[in-house]
Protein backbone atom coordinates (compact mmCIF):
# COMPACT_ATOMS: atom_id res chain seq x y z
CA UNK A 1 0.00 0.00 0.00
CA UNK A 2 1.23 3.47 -0.81
CA UNK A 3 2.55 5.30 2.21
CA UNK A 4 1.42 8.62 0.79
CA UNK A 5 -1.88 7.33 -0.60
CA UNK A 6 -3.14 5.85 2.66
CA UNK A 7 -2.73 9.11 4.61
CA UNK A 8 -5.96 11.13 4.86
CA UNK A 9 -6.14 14.71 3.58
CA UNK A 10 -7.22 17.03 6.38
CA UNK A 11 -9.85 19.61 5.45
CA UNK A 12 -9.08 22.97 7.12
CA UNK A 13 -11.90 25.27 8.20
CA UNK A 14 -13.27 27.37 5.37
CA UNK A 15 -12.55 24.74 2.69
CA UNK A 16 -15.34 22.86 0.89
CA UNK A 17 -14.75 19.68 -1.11
CA UNK A 18 -17.27 18.18 -3.52
CA UNK A 19 -16.75 14.76 -5.11
CA UNK A 20 -18.69 13.96 -8.29
CA UNK A 21 -17.49 10.59 -9.59
CA UNK A 22 -13.86 11.11 -10.57
CA UNK A 23 -14.10 14.94 -10.56
CA UNK A 24 -13.21 16.75 -7.35
CA UNK A 25 -13.77 20.46 -6.79
CA UNK A 26 -12.20 22.32 -3.89
CA UNK A 27 -13.42 25.75 -2.79
CA UNK A 28 -11.59 27.97 -0.30
CA UNK A 29 -10.89 31.57 0.65
CA UNK A 30 -8.30 32.04 -2.14
CA UNK A 31 -10.37 30.53 -4.96
CA UNK A 32 -11.68 27.35 -6.57
CA UNK A 33 -9.85 24.42 -8.14
CA UNK A 34 -11.30 21.47 -10.01
CA UNK A 35 -9.57 18.35 -11.31
CA UNK A 36 -10.60 15.09 -12.91
CA UNK A 37 -8.74 12.19 -11.35
CA UNK A 38 -7.97 8.78 -12.92
CA UNK A 39 -10.67 6.12 -12.73
CA UNK A 40 -8.34 3.83 -10.74
CA UNK A 41 -9.00 5.77 -7.51
CA UNK A 42 -12.09 6.57 -5.45
CA UNK A 43 -12.70 9.15 -2.74
CA UNK A 44 -14.29 8.78 0.69
CA UNK A 45 -15.44 12.12 2.10
CA UNK A 46 -15.90 12.68 5.85
CA UNK A 47 -16.54 15.92 7.71
CA UNK A 48 -12.90 16.66 8.53
CA UNK A 49 -10.91 14.55 6.07
CA UNK A 50 -10.85 12.91 2.64
CA UNK A 51 -9.42 9.46 2.00
CA UNK A 52 -8.17 8.28 -1.39
CA UNK A 53 -8.99 4.61 -1.98
CA UNK A 54 -7.92 2.19 -4.69
CA UNK A 55 -10.33 -0.63 -5.46
CA UNK A 56 -7.85 -2.72 -7.49
CA UNK A 57 -4.25 -3.65 -6.75
CA UNK A 58 -2.71 -3.61 -10.23
CA UNK A 59 0.36 -1.54 -11.09
CA UNK A 60 -1.45 1.48 -12.54
CA UNK A 61 -3.86 1.67 -9.57
CA UNK A 62 -0.94 1.63 -7.13
CA UNK A 63 0.81 4.36 -9.11
CA UNK A 64 -2.28 6.58 -9.26
CA UNK A 65 -3.07 6.11 -5.54
CA UNK A 66 -0.22 8.20 -4.12
CA UNK A 67 -0.30 10.65 -7.02
CA UNK A 68 -4.01 11.37 -6.58
CA UNK A 69 -3.63 11.89 -2.84
CA UNK A 70 -0.73 14.32 -3.37
CA UNK A 71 -2.63 16.27 -6.04
CA UNK A 72 -5.70 16.53 -3.78
CA UNK A 73 -3.56 17.71 -0.83
CA UNK A 74 -1.96 20.35 -3.09
CA UNK A 75 -5.42 21.57 -4.15
CA UNK A 76 -6.54 21.90 -0.51
CA UNK A 77 -3.35 23.78 0.45
CA UNK A 78 -3.64 26.02 -2.62
CA UNK A 79 -7.18 27.25 -1.96
CA UNK A 80 -6.51 27.78 1.75
CA UNK A 81 -2.94 29.18 1.82
CA UNK A 82 -1.75 29.54 -1.78
CA UNK A 83 1.70 28.92 -3.23
CA UNK A 84 4.58 31.20 -4.08
CA UNK A 85 8.07 30.91 -5.48
CA UNK A 86 10.77 33.56 -5.25
CA UNK A 87 13.33 34.15 -8.00
CA UNK A 88 16.47 36.24 -7.78
CA UNK A 89 18.25 38.02 -10.66
CA UNK A 90 22.04 37.96 -10.28
CA UNK A 91 24.17 40.01 -12.65
CA UNK A 92 25.22 43.58 -13.38
CA UNK A 93 22.28 45.45 -14.87
CA UNK A 94 19.86 42.53 -14.45
CA UNK A 95 16.48 43.77 -13.31
CA UNK A 96 12.78 43.06 -13.47
CA UNK A 97 9.75 45.35 -13.64
CA UNK A 98 6.00 44.97 -13.92
CA UNK A 99 4.32 46.42 -17.01
CA UNK A 100 0.64 46.04 -16.26
CA UNK A 101 0.29 42.37 -15.32
CA UNK A 102 3.19 41.16 -17.45
CA UNK A 103 6.77 40.85 -16.25
CA UNK A 104 9.57 42.60 -18.13
CA UNK A 105 13.09 41.27 -17.63
CA UNK A 106 16.37 42.91 -18.61
CA UNK A 107 18.94 40.16 -18.33
CA UNK A 108 21.79 41.01 -20.67
CA UNK A 109 20.05 40.69 -24.02
CA UNK A 110 19.81 43.57 -26.50
CA UNK A 111 16.08 43.77 -25.78
CA UNK A 112 13.84 43.35 -22.72
CA UNK A 113 12.01 40.01 -22.40
CA UNK A 114 8.27 40.20 -21.62
CA UNK A 115 6.53 37.29 -19.89
CA UNK A 116 2.74 37.14 -19.73
CA UNK A 117 1.18 35.47 -16.67
CA UNK A 118 -1.00 32.38 -17.20
CA UNK A 119 -4.46 32.17 -15.62
CA UNK A 120 -4.30 31.94 -11.84
CA UNK A 121 -0.69 33.18 -11.56
CA UNK A 122 0.42 36.65 -10.46
CA UNK A 123 3.83 38.30 -10.54
CA UNK A 124 5.17 40.71 -7.93
CA UNK A 125 8.47 42.64 -7.99
CA UNK A 126 9.26 43.93 -4.47
CA UNK A 127 12.76 44.98 -5.55
CA UNK A 128 14.37 45.15 -9.03
CA UNK A 129 16.34 41.93 -8.55
CA UNK A 130 13.56 39.83 -6.98
CA UNK A 131 10.45 38.31 -8.56
CA UNK A 132 7.66 36.56 -6.64
CA UNK A 133 5.35 34.21 -8.53
CA UNK A 134 2.16 33.35 -6.62
CA UNK A 135 -1.12 31.55 -7.17
CA UNK A 136 -3.39 28.77 -5.91
CA UNK A 137 -2.36 26.02 -8.36
CA UNK A 138 1.04 24.55 -7.39
CA UNK A 139 1.59 23.16 -10.87
CA UNK A 140 1.02 26.50 -12.63
CA UNK A 141 3.14 28.46 -10.14
CA UNK A 142 6.01 26.03 -10.58
CA UNK A 143 5.74 26.06 -14.39
CA UNK A 144 5.59 29.87 -14.55
CA UNK A 145 8.68 30.07 -12.30
CA UNK A 146 10.52 27.56 -14.47
CA UNK A 147 9.63 29.57 -17.60
CA UNK A 148 11.06 32.74 -16.04
CA UNK A 149 14.23 30.91 -14.98
CA UNK A 150 14.59 29.45 -18.48
CA UNK A 151 15.06 32.95 -19.95
CA UNK A 152 18.56 33.14 -18.42
CA UNK A 153 19.51 30.10 -16.29
CA UNK A 154 22.37 30.61 -13.82
CA UNK A 155 25.79 29.89 -15.31
CA UNK A 156 28.52 28.21 -13.26
CA UNK A 157 31.47 30.55 -13.94
CA UNK A 158 30.27 33.94 -12.70
CA UNK A 159 26.94 32.84 -11.20
CA UNK A 160 24.95 35.27 -13.36
CA UNK A 161 21.36 34.48 -14.30
CA UNK A 162 17.92 33.92 -12.82
CA UNK A 163 17.76 31.46 -9.93
CA UNK A 164 15.40 30.42 -7.18
CA UNK A 165 16.13 32.15 -3.87
CA UNK A 166 17.04 28.89 -2.12
CA UNK A 167 18.94 27.44 -5.11
CA UNK A 168 22.65 26.70 -4.80
CA UNK A 169 24.69 27.26 -7.96
CA UNK A 170 27.87 25.22 -7.99
CA UNK A 171 30.70 27.43 -9.19
CA UNK A 172 33.49 26.29 -11.50
CA UNK A 173 37.04 27.60 -11.78
CA UNK A 174 37.81 29.55 -14.91
CA UNK A 175 40.79 29.09 -17.22
CA UNK A 176 43.96 28.15 -15.40
CA UNK A 177 46.24 29.84 -17.93
CA UNK A 178 49.37 28.56 -19.63
CA UNK A 179 52.11 27.24 -17.31
CA UNK A 180 54.92 29.72 -16.88
CA UNK A 181 52.97 32.62 -18.37
CA UNK A 182 53.32 35.99 -16.66
CA UNK A 183 50.42 38.25 -16.05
Amino acid sequence: MSRIGKQPVEIPSGVEIKVDGSTVSVKGSKGNLERTFPEEVAFELDEKEVRVLRPADDGRSRAMHGLSRALLANMVTGVSEGYQKELQLVGVGYRAALKGKSLELQVGFSHPVAIEPVDGVEFDVPEPTKVIVSGIDKERVGQASANIRKVRPPEPYKGKGIRYVDEYVRRKAGKAGAPGATV
